[in-house]
């Protein structure tokens, strides 16, 4: 028997980090992308991380041991204007690498302060 489920939107992506890197978090995740950090609940604050939100998007960034940056795994992140995001997270220090073989889309990847990738898209005109 095949169940069948709904799904809505995604609530959030949880990304690893290590012990003691929420303020990278905060320069990257609010800073060069705009994000508002969220209040994480008093019990699950005590775990050290933080979350943020942005658009239709919210990331949690959560410290895990020992610490292994996602290299392959990956959020796919749908943005507009995908040229002037790249060039702030260039302008930031965080290289920026094209990729047009997805149909559809025009992205690239970039990788959070501690090696995580992301992948950053925008339906092609």
């Amino acid at each position: 028997m095949t169940t069948r489920f709904t799904f809505g939107r995604l609530h959030h992506v949880q990304l690893a980090i290590p012990a003691g890197g929420e303020d990278a978090c905060r320069a990257f995740w609010g800073g060069v992308l705009g994000m508002t950090e969220l209040e994480k609940p008093p019990v699950l604050a005590a775990r050290g991380g933080c979350w943020f939100r942005g658009g239709g998007l919210e990331v949690h960034l959560g410290v895990e041991e020992p610490f292994v940056p996602a290299r392959k795994a990956h959020p796919g992140i749908l943005v507009e204007d995908l040229d002037s995001l790249g060039a702030a997270l260039d302008g930031a220090g965080t290289a920026v690498t094209w990729d047009g073989e997805f149909p559809g889309h025009r992205r690239f990847y970039a990788a959070d302060p501690f090696g995580n990738r992301l992948e950053f898209l925008e339906p092609s005109h």
